[in-house]
């Protein structure tokens, strides 16, 4: 049984572990769960994530309740099928969703999971950068999967919806050395209704178009703007640049008293920086593609070196692949 320490980050490492322990189809034991973290051991969202991958896998599992800091996870195959775990709380359906999206690798059929909870919430990928940015990279790494939005959720409450469809998969070398030219920006701005009288999410979204104009040498081709039902006030904002061999996505969320042009300022701000840069994904993207390049291989290069980065590149190594950071030319290369 392989023993990961988790001590040195959060819930990735859990959530790594878990999926890479169920496409090799081994045990594997997380010792220090979140041990770096004020509150370490398991939260609600780090728990929707080990449920939902325990019942796919019809698992073993040892640890699996709130605080627990050590888990033993003893998958079988996964099942096809479809499946629904609810987070409780406001906690981020997308990162149950990377718990389950390598499974892509090992599947003979399709799978479907939907996840109650927060959809656009701190400290983890927004719906919409989730759907426009992760997934179509998993894709080219061959990792098939697509997303089905149905309720938004907020902070504190949640209470959104969405289902991850993943279909069987084959791992490939991904590439991603050079990101060509810039062939146009996407911007999507959502926010609750509560917030429509004020216009949060169209003055999102115009702020964010009229701060690229001249910021970057593209069009904005796409501008969505969204208003939804939703337990809780909330707003977000996407910033995509799709490139000739890449995209990258930069988001920014509303929170009480912070103006809607400020939360666009921000995902611009960081969009224009990375546009200046040469790294072919952001640096979100580059912690969620270490699984995809230990399984299938491939390199990439990153904008700057994560924390997140270097611990699930430490969680890969864990479980025997050659998964490397590199250092050269002005950048970070990240190859497996």
């Amino acid at each position: 049984m392989r023993t990961i320490d988790g001590g040195d980050g959060g819930g990735q490492v859990l959530r790594s572990a878990l999926s890479l322990a169920a496409v090799r189809g081994e045990p594997v034991r997380v010792e220090n769960v979140r041990g770096d973290r004020p509150n370490p051991g398991l939260k609600h969202q780090h728990l929707a994530g080990l449920s939902a991958i325990a019942t796919v896998c019809d698992a073993t599992v040892e640890g699996d309740d709130l605080g627990s800091e050590t888990v033993v996870f003893d998958p079988g195959e996964p099942e096809p099928g479809c499946y629904a775990v609810d987070v409780g709380t406001a906690g981020a359906v997308t990162l149950v969703f990377e718990t389950l999206l390598p499974l892509s690798a090992t599947l003979d059929g399709p799978l479907s999971v939907t996840a109650t909870g927060g959809t656009d919430v701190a400290w983890s990928p927004a719906l919409d950068y989730y759907e426009r940015v992760r997934l179509p990279l998993a894709r080219r790494a061959g990792l098939h999967a697509a997303l089905e939005t149905d309720r938004r959720g907020f902070y504190p409450e949640g209470g959104g919806e969405a289902t991850l469809h993943v279909a069987p998969g084959d791992p490939r070398p991904l590439s991603l050395t050079g990101r060509g030219e810039l062939r146009c920006v996407r911007v999507r701005s959502v926010a609750s209704a509560d917030l429509a009288d004020a216009d949060v999410a169209a003055r999102q979204a115009t702020a964010a178009t009229d701060a690229l104009r001249g910021a970057v040498a593209a069009p904005v081709r796409e501008r969505t703007v969204t208003t939804v039902d939703a337990r809780s006030t909330g707003s977000a904002v996407l910033v995509v640049l799709d490139y000739e061999d890449t995209v990258a996505g930069f988001d920014a969320l509303g929170e009480p008293g912070r103006p809607a042009e400020d939360v666009a300022e921000a995902a611009v701000d960081d969009a224009v920086a990375f546009h200046r840069g040469r790294g072919t994904v952001d640096a979100h993207a580059g912690d969620q593609l270490v699984l995809p390049l230990a399984l299938g291989g491939g390199r990439g290069r990153l904008p700057r070196v994560t924390d997140h980065v270097e611990t699930n590149v430490a969680v890969a190594q864990g479980f025997g692949y050659d998964v490397s950071l590199d250092e050269r030319d002005g950048g970070v290369r990240l190859s497996g």
